[in-house]
């Protein structure tokens, strides 16, 4: 058994424990093939939170300073998370990406880039999302965390239908355009749950 099979009920259990989590769309997620999760950030908390929310085992990009944390480095990588050297077009990290979306995987990513303590605004969406987007034929799901990470507080995830993405390929787009309409996808979620 894998770390992450043998983990995901323990931090489910803990989930669960601290909060009062809820789940809304997992039908969304396709059950195979090669699909890109992208959520808002609030904490993180973020990934295992979704991890543990969905059937499917995913992939998460983490910012390089994690791994060079003893013990935890080694533990995130057996958790399926990779790193990535943040605004400096880490090159190896994006050809992996995309290499796990086209042998079938699930990957998260959070467009905003940095966690985002504001509950109700997003921060602007950079390029990377709407580049995997762009060069995969990966299904684009949506996502949102709706909450605060508070003892016994109320936390959503809901995840949205599929993005229409061969419309917005077809009109050649720059991936920061992508990426735009995958935010307003986000943020469509927000404000629908959020209430």
């Amino acid at each position: 058994m894998s770390t992450y099979s043998f983990g995901k009920p323990l931090v489910k259990f803990f989930y669960h424990l601290f909060f009062r989590i809820s789940v809304e769309g997992q039908n969304h997620v396709p059950q195979s093939g090669g699909v890109l999760i992208c959520c808002n950030h609030r904490s993180d908390l973020d990934p295992p939170l979704i991890g543990t929310s969905m059937a499917r085992e995913l992939s998460f990009l983490a910012k390089e300073e994690l791994f060079k944390i003893p013990l935890f480095g080694r533990l995130l990588r057996r958790l399926h998370a990779f790193p990535i050297r943040r605004g400096k077009g880490d090159r190896g990290a994006l050809r992996l990406a995309i290499r796990l979306l086209e042998e079938g995987h699930v990957l998260l990513v959070f467009p905003e880039g940095k966690r985002n303590r504001s509950s109700s605004r997003l921060l602007k969406g950079m390029s990377g999302a709407g580049f995997f987007t762009l060069k995969t034929d990966a299904v684009v799901v949506p996502c949102a965390i709706i909450g605060e990470y508070k003892f016994r507080h109320q936390l959503k995830v809901v995840f949205g239908p599929p993005i229409d993405t061969a419309s917005i390929k077809s009109g050649k787009p720059k991936s920061s355009e992508v990426t735009a309409v995958i935010m307003e996808h986000i943020r469509r979620l927000l404000d629908q749950y959020g209430k």
